[in-house]
C-alpha cells in the first residue's frame, strides 16, 4: 500500500511539472512579438540589431532635422548625446513632438535608418521617461530636457 502512495505522488508531481513547463513555455511563445526592448542610439550605433528585431529607440529630436514630406511622412534624427539615428515615420506624431523634445519610438533598423511604426512624445512640458533621461546622461546629452520623473 506504501507503494503505491509513493507512487502516486510521483506521478502528480511529473503531472504538474509537465503543466508548468507548458504553461511556461505558451506564454513566451504569446509574448516573443510583444517584448521591445528599450535602447539609446549609441548602442544601436555600437551593436546594430537584425533588421527584423522591432525594438524601442528614445533620446531627443536633434534641432534642424525634422523634415516633413509632401504626405504623412516625416523624417528626423534621435540622438543620445553620444550617437545619432536617422528616423522616418509615416502617421500623425503627438502634439508635443518637435525638435529638441524628448521621443520614444518603436519599429526596426533597416539600412542604419529606425523605420518607427509609433511615435510617443512626453506628455508635459516637464516630464521625461526615465529610460530617455538615463540613456541620455549616460551619452553625455547636456542640453535641457526637462525635469526629471520623479518631480
Amino acid at each position: 500500500m506504501r507503494g503505491l502512495k509513493k507512487q502516486r505522488r510521483i506521478q502528480v508531481i511529473m503531472v504538474a511539472t509537465l503543466a508548468l513547463i507548458l504553461s511556461t513555455g505558451l506564454i513566451g511563445y504569446a509574448m516573443r512579438d510583444g517584448i521591445n526592448f528599450f535602447r539609446p542610439p549609441s548602442e544601436v550605433v555600437d551593436n546594430p540589431p537584425p533588421p527584423h528585431e522591432v525594438f524601442r529607440i528614445g533620446g531627443m529630436v536633434e534641432e534642424g532635422t525634422l523634415v516633413r514630406d509632401s504626405g504623412e511622412t516625416i523624417t528626423f534624427v534621435v540622438t543620445d548625446g553620444g550617437a545619432s539615428i536617422p528616423v522616418t515615420y509615416t502617421g500623425i506624431l503627438p502634439d508635443l513632438f518637435g525638435e529638441g523634445e524628448g521621443m520614444v519610438g518603436t519599429g526596426r533598423l533597416v539600412d542604419g535608418t529606425f523605420l518607427a511604426t509609433e511615435i510617443l512624445a512626453r506628455h508635459d512640458e516637464t516630464y521625461m521617461p526615465a529610460e530617455v533621461t538615463e540613456a541620455l546622461e549616460a551619452g553625455g546629452y547636456t542640453g535641457n530636457y526637462g525635469a526629471s520623473p520623479d518631480i
